[in-house]
């Protein structure tokens, strides 16, 4: 299966939790059947991205970068390749290049869909934004990749100013997936 059918095929299945994530699912199912490179950063004006949000074994914490760019604290993610399968391995493999860590597990998804303005093809393009979250190893340790200032664990509860509204939501919601994953049955 080629990248490009697995994005139709998972957001064709996935349901959006609010009416303004519906309208973006809609629109990257839109985006899709016009380009057929929509997955790679040479499409404009825009193209879809993965991004995912690095949670603590307990779900307690974020791992977030300071983005040298946008100068903003943000979960891991980036562009699709062409060797890439699916999006979730691109969510994966972004994390894991970021953060560092070995091992992550990513939590079923996507979690949520975001579209903002990017500086890949001036003046302006689209980063069509597919979200994720991945768990930690219990040990787990980062470390800083030269894609980023900085690498640090924030709670849950407590990203700083300095972020965006974008990373909180799924942040959280990959804290209550993780918990709601966890809840034993009965």
């Amino acid at each position: 299966m080629s990248l490009h059918r697995d994005a139709v095929e998972v957001l064709s299945a996935w349901t959006a939790p609010t009416p303004e994530e519906e309208a973006l699912r809609l629109e990257f199912l839109a985006h899709l059947r016009d380009h057929d490179d929509a997955m790679l950063r040479r499409c404009v004006p825009g193209h879809l991205t993965a991004t995912t949000a690095v949670l603590s074994h307990d779900g307690s914490q974020v791992l977030l970068t300071l983005h040298p760019k946008a100068g903003l604290w943000l979960p891991m993610g980036g562009h699709c390749e062409a060797t890439d399968a699916t999006l979730a391995a691109v969510a994966l493999r972004e994390a894991e290049e970021e953060s560092g860590i070995a091992g992550l597990e990513l939590l079923p998804g996507p979690l949520a869909l975001d579209r903002h303005s990017v500086w890949c093809h001036p003046p302006q393009c689209w980063h069509l934004d597919v979200e994720y979250a991945a768990v930690a190893p219990r040990e787990a340790a980062a470390v800083i990749s030269d894609e980023s200032l900085d690498l640090r664990w924030f709670p849950v509860d407590e990203i700083p100013e300095l972020s965006d509204e974008a990373t909180r939501r799924l942040a959280k919601r990959g804290r209550a997936a993780l918990t709601s994953r966890s809840r034993p049955l009965g």
